[in-house]
């Protein structure tokens, strides 16, 4: 029997003009996107994701910027009892994660069309929140947004893990030369749709775009020099530390964890 999946729209009037960042600049080459994600080594982050966040079955779990949902079935491959939320803004991404997600036969999950400045899960309801590839697609105000947003849903002794690029070509730390294009974008898109020279951002919804470098957006920079630490213990969550880092893509991921009190 297919695994339950579940599909809703959280996506307000007033936010139904907001920008996001697709999952691939054109929308017809989507279905190449896992395919090109796995070529790419994509998935060795994914896996990683989820084995250092340490989801357990029974765990209620939400992925912000689920996009084709890779790391939803990593989480749910660990951990086969767990109940995964995912949410993005992008529907097309979120019909081919809904066919994805629908082969298991253990698990429960729920796809939302939404932004991240609005989790739409209540308070103190999830056990873990994971994210991967979202943040350097997101303007700090957003950040901040979702920050809170985390703590809010998170209960008490949860977790929350991202891995995103580390910000050092952005920042200027790494070396010049060879920024690879292809980053993805699904995670992030965010609640209000900011536009810039570089490219489109959002922030709700995310992935990794295999198409865009970490220099194609504007807000690399804030994840360096423990940018994604800092973010989380303003926003209330202890304990945010750097785990470790993984080159991808030409770059650096870093992988952050914190955990609410």
């Amino acid at each position: 029997m297919p695994r339950p999946v579940h599909r809703r729209d959280d996506v307000r009037p007033e936010e139904a003009d907001h920008d996001y960042l697709p999952g691939l600049p054109q929308r017809w080459l989507l279905p190449w996107y896992d395919l090109v994600a796995r070529v790419r080594g994509v998935h060795r982050m994914y896996r990683r994701t989820v084995e250092i966040a340490g989801v357990v079955d029974d765990a209620h779990v939400l992925d912000v910027g689920c996009g084709t949902g890779n790391l939803s079935r990593e989480v749910l491959r660990a951990a086969p009892e767990a109940t995964v939320t995912g949410l993005d803004p992008d529907g097309d991404a979120l019909r081919r994660a809904a066919r994805k997600l629908r082969r298991g036969d253990s698990g429960e999950v729920t796809l939302i069309r939404g932004f991240a400045h609005r989790l739409p899960v209540p308070d103190a309801s999830q056990d873990h929140v994971v994210s991967s590839l979202a943040l350097h697609h997101v303007p700090l105000e957003e950040k901040q947004q979702l920050a809170a947003e985390i703590l809010r849903v998170l209960r008490r002794g949860g977790r929350v893990t991202i891995a995103d690029f580390a910000g050092d070509h952005a920042a200027g730390h790494g070396d010049d030369g060879g920024t690879p294009e292809g980053q993805h974008g699904h995670a992030h898109r965010t609640g209000r749709g900011h536009r810039h020279g570089r490219g489109h951002q959002g922030h709700g919804g995310a992935e990794h775009q295999p198409g865009h470098g970490p220099g194609s957006t504007a807000y690399d920079a804030d994840n360096a020099d423990g940018g994604i630490e800092k973010l989380l213990t303003e926003a209330g969550l202890r304990d945010a530390c750097a785990v470790e880092r993984m080159p991808l893509l030409g770059d650096s991921v870093v992988f952050v964890q914190a955990q609410r009190a």
